[in-house]
């Protein structure tokens, strides 16, 4: 079934292989109690934020269409967002980073639409909407930033994996959906943490996507602003975690300047972070991701670039020097001095140019896969890419010569050239043969049986990077989560609960309600002992209409369940910190 989505023509010019992650934001599920702990989060947050988050946030909130009081519907944020450039979706919790980074890349925000359970309330390892919408948001409304967001994508996404980074993903994928579910087993639990745990701890080399990743965590998620010892919150973990965000302004947490090392810091998502890094503005955050990315593969290309791609074991592609791109599974190069002499994929395989799929160089047919020589021909200093019309006819480089070409490597091509590609400045990018035999040395690389032969012309590798250069020229709607998100039960015990939720709202909205306040206290104390957020909600109405006697038996009654429940103890002050208007801290 096809999602929808209005208000933005961001989403419609998504490729499809990303609007595969996309689901539909069921506004109806979400729960009255669901709604009762956005609005505690977003009351204490912005309460608290104010203080001590980038001045950015508090703007960023009403321009993009974010209420204190209610979850964020994403057709209304879209309108909105359409204002500043940008757009959001909604995803089931955590999607590849690849993926994640590829939106960011056309400006669209992926939020994922679950909301964390009033058990968690102050912190979730799976990404929720408070997370996404009233973390990362209202940053995005700083153009700055969110230039820096946008490109951070753009060269994330071409970051080139390992097939560890894959396991983790889906690793923390689970673990993040364990946690947040109600009633899982600790042996569940805990099994999935010791798997999180050991691949973090056997990454082996990190890859350009690990590292990729650790920069945006210690700063689209969990980074700072200003100086040192006077550091502003703007990263959307922060600034999304009620507990978090006051935790690491104390000294507790170690501040640190930001800069290209913090690429080389792993994290943990399911511990309270041990140190942060601060930029002393948003202008630096983009200078160090262009330092990063000076040592990607995508700008280094050669040797080491090819090498990558072949560790990933996934679609990536490399463009040569003449702007010839080849996409596929890269599965072996052979070296000559620290060069790379030639170069094979396996299975299908698209050629292309600027992105382009060069038209009858697609996967059909290239279906078996490509090979070609990479290099200067042997004792000519002039690149076959570099030649005239006249030097390529000296050389008897033309339709219908046989001929023999020699390349560095000890890499030989013999057969009958059939025709040339070329690109619109003329530039020669493959040159086709028949009755063709490539070998290196004793090994035969290419038969004349198998047919005609495509050579790539190119003195170099320019360029490698992860996926294909043309996302049509694949089919990339694969994807099929490992884990889903769990739902919470329905019990009526539950549905009771929620009815009181509702109708302390529909007070609150002075819409018309089933049960008085003092009938909803009754209820909860009598058959919900462990809940407080609504006890919370029922004293906030009666201090405004000064029913002190009713307030003071709450607060009471709320006293005593701090004692009982001493884990939400600090919550329960905190709800009331905000009726009172007392500073919390």
């Amino acid at each position: 079934m096809e999602t929808h989505f209005e208000s933005n023509p961001l989403i419609d010019k998504l490729p499809k292989h990303l609007k595969q992650f996309i689901k539909a934001q069921d506004y109806e599920d979400y729960t009255p109690i669901n709604q009762a702990v956005w609005r505690y989060v977003m009351r204490k947050n912005v309460d608290y934020l104010s203080k001590v988050a980038h001045e950015s946030y508090l703007e960023g909130l009403t321009k993009t269409g974010l209420e204190i009081d209610s979850i964020p519907n994403m057709y209304g944020m879209n309108r909105i967002l359409k204002e500043i450039g940008w757009a959001a979706v909604a995803v089931d919790g955590f999607i590849p980073p690849s993926a994640f980074m590829e939106f960011q890349a056309y400006n669209v925000l992926v939020i994922a639409s679950d909301i964390r359970q009033l058990e968690h309330i102050e912190y979730t390892p799976a990404p929720d909407i408070i997370h996404e919408g009233a973390g990362h948001a209202p940053i995005i409304a700083n153009p700055e930033y969110a230039e820096y967001l946008r490109r951070f994508g753009e060269i994330g996404c071409k970051a080139i994996s390992s097939a560890r980074d894959y396991e983790l993903y889906e690793a923390i994928r689970l673990l993040s959906i364990l946690k947040e579910a109600e009633d899982t087993p600790e042996e569940e639990i805990k099994k999935a943490e010791d798997q999180v745990d050991y691949l973090q701890n056997n990454m082996g080399e990190l890859s350009e996507m690990s590292k990729i990743r650790n920069l945006h965590w210690w700063t689209v998620e969990y980074g700072l602003i200003g100086t040192v010892e006077n550091p502003k919150i703007y990263g959307a973990g922060l600034l999304s975690s009620i507990g978090e965000s006051a935790w690491c302004m104390t000294d507790n947490v170690k501040k640190i300047p930001y800069e290209i090392s913090a690429a080389d810091q792993s994290f943990d998502i399911t511990k309270p972070q041990p140190q942060l890094y601060v930029t002393p503005d948003f202008s630096h955050l983009s200078l160090v991701l262009e330092q990063f990315a000076n040592k990607m593969a995508l700008r280094t290309g050669g040797l080491s670039g090819i090498k990558k791609l072949i560790s990933s074991k996934a679609l990536g592609t490399i463009e040569l020097s003449t702007g010839l791109q080849i996409s596929g599974v890269f599965t072996n190069v052979i070296e000559n001095e620290g060069n790379p002499v030639y170069v094979q994929t396996t299975g299908k395989t698209a050629l292309a140019y600027r992105e382009k799929e060069l038209v009858g160089h697609g996967t059909e047919y290239h279906a078996e896969g490509f090979g070609s020589p990479i290099g200067k021909l042997k004792g000519i200093n002039l690149a076959i890419e570099d030649m005239s019309p006249r030097d390529l006819q000296a050389y008897d480089i033309y339709e219908g010569k046989q001929i023999t070409l020699e390349f560095e490597g000890n890499i030989k091509i013999s057969g009958e050239i059939v025709t040339g590609t070329r690109n619109l400045q003329g530039k020669i990018l493959l040159i086709k043969f028949k009755n063709c035999t490539v070998t290196q040395g004793d090994t035969v690389l290419f038969r004349p049986e198998w047919g005609i032969y495509d050579m790539a012309v190119g003195k170099e590798i320019i360029s490698g990077f992860s996926g294909p250069a043309d996302v049509t020229s694949f089919d990339m709607i694969t994807h099929v989560p490992s884990s889903k998100t769990i739902k919470q039960k329905k019990t009526p015990e539950r549905e009771e609960l929620e009815n009181l939720y509702k109708n302390v709202r529909n007070i609150r909205e002075n819409k018309p309600s089933e049960t008085t306040l003092k009938e909803a206290f009754g209820a909860v104390t009598s058959n919900h002992p462990n809940d407080w957020l609504l006890c919370i909600e029922i004293a906030e109405l009666t201090h405004k209409t000064n029913d002190n006697e009713f307030t003071d038996k709450i607060i009471n009654y709320l006293e005593s369940l701090k004692i009982r429940r001493p884990e939400v103890a600090h919550l329960i002050s905190n709800g009331l910190d905000l009726i009172f208007d007392k500073i919390s801290a």
